[in-house]
């Protein structure tokens, strides 16, 4: 990792271990073993051969638990557990649910025992609230066993073998040390978010192997994991390979990212060819320009989606867990990410990466906007190795996609097109249906407005109430 690598003094391995520590918010902890999984099936087996075993006590926070044979295996296992005296708690995100799992789904858990909560469902004097989601993937048995990731509880990450849908891509890893009591306490945030506080749990187990880590478990607006990737960005002096779902830098993030590109850091980002949010890859796509001109590596993925989160940098340090470069996550969701500070574990991430690589396409722009840069005296370095495979945007650059997919099954590559026109047109064209709409018919759009009006007055009056309540009760 850039703080300990062997190449920096003792002095310097001191500073970038406090500067870590400060910007994640979180300290070093040493012996702990971490294994990592790949996939939801490694996922799935693991997670519910730790739930079976449990003993004392189960903690699962997630944010999609869905009615599915996915969702119900996991839930029987749970209730199971419940029935023969095991403490189970459960805290589900309420829009990751939406549609996914209703009340009647939790019946069978409640009723042998266990204790279900949903985090942050709409409520009155709390008209924006909802924006702030429980993004966790968190699971903690008897004190002793933890696993963290992107996965979610779906059978989509298993993929539809009969329609030819491959499983989605996503990474994890299953803990085992002093940071499972870390884990624990992060749960116990969560559920005081929802309701009483958890009972006293049974402590977490002792050194289980050498591996030093940061838990980092966010909360809206603590930002720990945004300062994190930050510093990771300015540290690195070798190699930054990012893998990412739903990649939306911030200026102050690309900078990092591209200041280190020019340093000569090979930054690489793998993001999803294809993705679940359609805008989302379109704004990811309208990003690419400035980062390959800096010289970062940019490749999309081939299979049905790519929703890992991960980071290796100088094969020393490596993070895996739900946090996604984007804003949602560094600002204003519930995350948990594990910062791990170890050559083998990194060396095994690496691994993965590159194996990745091998189902991805890589991004390059075109040769015409290389020379016109070069003519005016841009310097970049060129794109190098590429991969096979192809996607790129939807309707309006129908044509050029065909050419681009030929073009790469020929080549190994993709040109980037112009991937920043699209969302800027798209933009343009529906503040025009806007205009003409309010032009032509203004009560379809009055009528609208009025009710967000209404509901945002309810709310503040509401709020104002319970203010003013809360004053007077404090006063007598």
């Amino acid at each position: 990792m850039p703080g300990t690598s062997p190449l920096l003094s003792p002095a310097a391995r001191l500073l970038a271990e406090q500067a870590l520590s400060r910007s994640a918010g979180a300290p070093l902890l040493g012996g702990n073993a971490a294994e990592l999984l790949i996939d939801a099936d490694a996922h799935y087996a693991s997670r519910l051969a730790a739930i079976r075993s449990a003993r004392h006590c189960v903690l699962l926070e997630n944010y999609i638990i869905r009615d599915d044979e996915v969702g119900r295996a996991f839930r029987d296992a749970l209730a199971e557990r419940a029935q023969a005296g095991v403490f189970v708690a459960v805290v589900a995100d309420w829009m990751g649910c939406l549609g996914q799992s209703g009340h009647a789904f939790w019946h069978a858990l409640r009723a042998a025992g266990g204790q279900v909560r949903i985090y942050n469902p709409p409520k009155l004097g709390q008209p924006f609230g909802w924006i702030s989601r429980d993004h966790r993937k968190l699971l903690v048995v008897d004190g002793a066993q933890g696993f963290l990731s992107g996965v979610c509880i779906s059978a989509k990450w298993l993929g539809d073998a009969q329609r030819g849908v491959p499983p989605w891509r996503d990474t994890g890893v299953a803990l085992r040390g002093p940071v499972v009591a870390e884990m624990q306490a992060a749960f116990a945030q969560s559920w005081a978010e929802t309701g009483a506080e958890l009972p006293e749990l049974p402590p977490a187990e002792a050194a289980a192997g050498d591996v030093a880590l940061r838990l980092v478990a966010t909360q809206p607006a603590s930002a720990g994991i945004y300062r994190l990737d930050q510093m990771i960005a300015a540290l690195a002096r070798r190699t930054l390979w990012l893998t990412d779902a739903y990649f939306v830098g911030t200026a102050p993030y690309v900078q990092a990212l591209t200041a280190a590109a020019r340093d000569g850091v090979d930054v690489r980002l793998l993001v999803p060819g294809s993705s679940d949010i359609p805008l989302v890859a379109s704004m990811s796509r309208s990003g690419y320009r400035p980062l390959l001109k800096a010289g970062i590596r940019v490749f999309e993925w081939n299979g049905s989606m790519l929703h890992a989160k991960t980071a290796v940098a100088d094969g020393q340090w490596a993070r895996v867990g739900s946090s996604n470069l984007n804003l949602a996550s560094w600002l204003s969701n519930r995350e948990i990410d594990v910062a791990i500070e170890d050559a083998g574990f990194a060396a095994q991430l690496a691994a993965q990466y590159e194996r990745d690589l091998g189902h991805a396409t890589e991004i390059v722009l075109s040769p015409r906007k290389h020379r016109r840069d070069k003519l005016s005296g841009a310097t970049e370095r060129p794109p190098r190795a590429h991969h096979d495979g192809g996607s790129s945007s939807r309707a309006a650059t129908g044509a050029i996609r065909l050419a681009n997919q030929v073009g790469a099954a020929l080549v190994d590559q993709r040109v980037l097109g112009r991937a920043d026109a699209g969302p800027l047109a798209l933009g343009a064209l529906a503040l025009l249906l806007l205009a003409v709409v309010a032009w032509c018919w203004p009560a379809v759009l009055a009528w609208p407005l009025g009710l967000l009006c209404a509901w945002l007055a309810l709310n503040l009056a509401i709020r104002a109430w319970r203010e003013r309540r809360r004053k007077s009760d404090t006063a007598d």
